[in-house]
């Protein structure tokens, strides 16, 4: 199974059933934070809600369609991060995450993208990958921009939020444009 060691503290591990009580209690831990940004957090309301999704994280991994991995910090899940739905036909794929309140502000999230770079273009030969970040999560923003993606448009009203529509800031890197 997928396991990525980033560095001493950070390790990538694919989400399993057996996690499924740990990821629970981390996002019902973070909750209203999460909610914030993400719509399906509310469809997380017990440890069998992710019965159904699991099981779709292991089969796209196994397809080579991406993965969806916890990211460990001293041993301790305090997020996800996911390649999402590689495009073979287009070469691109993009990843998402998010990471538990107490964990921010350690450039985990930046650390775990600059490793999974040289997998994306060199391993996986893929071309493109972007971040799509909700425009009003200023730290989300900031990752894309410090790796140096390029900021390349504005999905106005992108996404159903609950009551409203968030708009999404999209950012892609090129594979000639990433410096090893």
């Amino acid at each position: 199974m997928f396991s990525f060691k980033v560095n001493d503290q950070i390790e990538l591990e694919l989400m399993q059933h057996h996690h499924k009580g740990e990821l629970y209690d981390l996002i019902d831990s973070n909750r209203q934070h999460l909610r914030q940004w993400l719509l399906w957090v509310d469809k997380r309301n017990a440890v069998s809600d992710l019965d159904a999704v699991i099981p779709i994280w292991l089969h796209n991994y196994a397809d080579n369609n991406g993965f969806d991995a916890g990211i460990r910090y001293n041993g301790k899940l305090v997020g996800m991060i996911a390649l999402q739905k590689i495009d073979w036909k287009n070469s691109k794929t993009s990843i998402g995450y998010f990471l538990a309140q107490e964990a921010q502000g350690k450039g985990i999230i930046t650390k775990a993208i600059t490793a999974l770079l040289p997998y994306i273009f060199q391993t996986l030969k893929l071309n493109r990958v972007e971040i799509h970040c909700a425009q009003s999560n200023t730290k989300s923003l900031a990752i894309p921009e410090r790796l140096g993606f390029q900021k390349e448009g504005i999905q106005k009203e992108g996404q159903w939020l609950y009551d409203y529509y968030e708009d999404i800031v999209l950012y892609r890197l090129l594979a000639k444009d990433w410096k090893k």
